[in-house]
């Protein structure tokens, strides 16, 4: 009688051990999802903005703009490859941004032909790129086609129209010919036009005392530089730095500081979000210890049986730390599974305009189970060594 209550006290054990581990994992799945995610968008921000240089007009400028003449002298840099004109607006001017892991939705016009130079190429999912010099055309990114739930051929106008809209606000509409497929980064929330709609919005948005002063066929917000295809993100500072010592009136922006502007961040939110997820495995292994040391304390003489009959140190070790992993294997494939379809669930859930949470990756499925797994081995190898040391005649005696 005592032994099977020796047994239903290790089996209950061993369910809150498993339990511990599940939440353990559950919490490092979660974690580690949320973590892929950003990164995931980082690293797109990265290859994104990192693969060329942005110049803006210099610091301090009235208005900050530049002259479109700038171009043909960028050009003449050592090194420069191309340079393409770029426009950058709000999709919804003067409204709060509600909290996000992604980037804002933005209108962005340019010339098409320079997705062509771009390091992150996009592709479509639907219809086809703005033809060069179009107007009223614009290709929506996966996310901000879903909010606004738009298809080939359908009309959307742009800027949005805030409620709190003044007298001379003004708006354009747009047929939607292409969609993008996701990329995880910045793309999904961009709104891209041609040049020609982009100087028409550059128009509406300067002060009405100026605009019919302004050429804006001569002028642009920025200057988007790329070197030959290949070439790094060094290379690509020196040019920078080469077009500030021989271009006036302009700023060029080294791409390895938006580049350390997106790691650095990247960093110290992986760090959170591990450490949390780390610490709750932690406590997961502590209790398969306990539960071991419980289930080595309990079955003392059937230790000693077993070395009485001729089972060896090996094999009684063996035993303990199979179980041990055994308990780290249930409770990492509970936990990851039910971590994983929480994540899913959330992702499924999120409103129409708003980036998902959580990305699960093959590396982080590794991880988590692979974690709970080696924990468990580890958790059970104190307590699995104090059962082969078990004198097995002092066992009996002792029973």
């Amino acid at each position: 009688m005592e032994i099977l209550r020796n047994i239903a006290r290790h089996k209950l054990r061993s369910m809150l051990t498993i339990s511990g581990i599940l939440i353990g994992v559950l919490a490092l799945t979660t974690m580690g999802a949320l973590a892929e995610n950003f990164n995931a968008l980082l690293d797109g921000g990265v290859k994104y903005f990192g693969g060329n240089i942005v110049v803006g007009p210099p610091d301090g400028q009235s208005l900050p703009l530049l002259a479109t003449s700038k171009i043909d002298e960028i050009k003449q840099v050592p090194g420069v490859a191309a340079a393409f004109p770029a426009y950058q607006f709000s999709v919804k001017p003067g409204q709060i941004t509600t909290v996000s892991f992604g980037i804002p939705d933005q209108i962005v016009a340019g010339d098409p032909v320079e997705n062509a130079w771009s390091a992150l190429k996009t592709t479509y999912a639907q219809g086809h790129n703005i033809d060069a010099d179009s107007q009223g055309e614009v290709v929506l990114g996966s996310t901000i086609d879903k909010e606004f739930n738009k298809k080939i051929g359908d009309s959307i106008d742009l800027p949005v129209k805030p409620p709190d809209a003044k007298p001379d606000f003004v708006n354009h509409p747009f047929k939607v010919v292409g969609i993008l497929n996701p990329t995880r980064t910045a793309p999904d929330t961009f709104a891209y036009i041609g040049i020609v709609d982009g100087q028409m919005l550059l128009k509406d948005s300067l002060p009405a005392a100026f605009r019919d002063q302004i050429d804006v066929t001569q002028i642009t917000q920025a200057i988007d530089v790329y070197g030959k295809p290949g070439t790094s993100i060094g290379a690509l500072d020196k040019i920078a730095d080469q077009i500030n010592a021989q271009v006036t009136g302009v700023k060029a922006i080294k791409p390895s500081t938006v580049v350390d502007s997106f790691k650095s961040g990247g960093a110290i939110f992986t760090a959170i979000t591990t450490a949390a997820a780390l610490l709750a495995l932690i406590i997961g292994g502590l209790s398969v210890v306990n539960t071991m040391f419980m289930a080595v304390a309990e079955r003392v003489r059937e230790i000693g049986l077993k070395k009485a009959v001729g089972a060896t140190t090996l094999n009684v070790m063996g035993e303990f730390l199979l179980e041990a992993t055994f308990i780290g294997l249930v409770g990492g494939l509970l936990g990851y599974g039910i971590g994983a379809a929480i994540t899913i669930i959330i992702n499924a859930t999120t409103p129409p305009g708003q980036s998902t949470l959580f990305l699960i990756t093959p590396n982080l499925t590794i991880l988590a189970i692979g974690f709970a797994t080696a924990l468990g081995a580890v958790a059970g190898v104190l307590p699995a060594w104090r059962a082969a040391r078990l004198d097995p005649v002092i066992a009996l005696r002792n029973e």
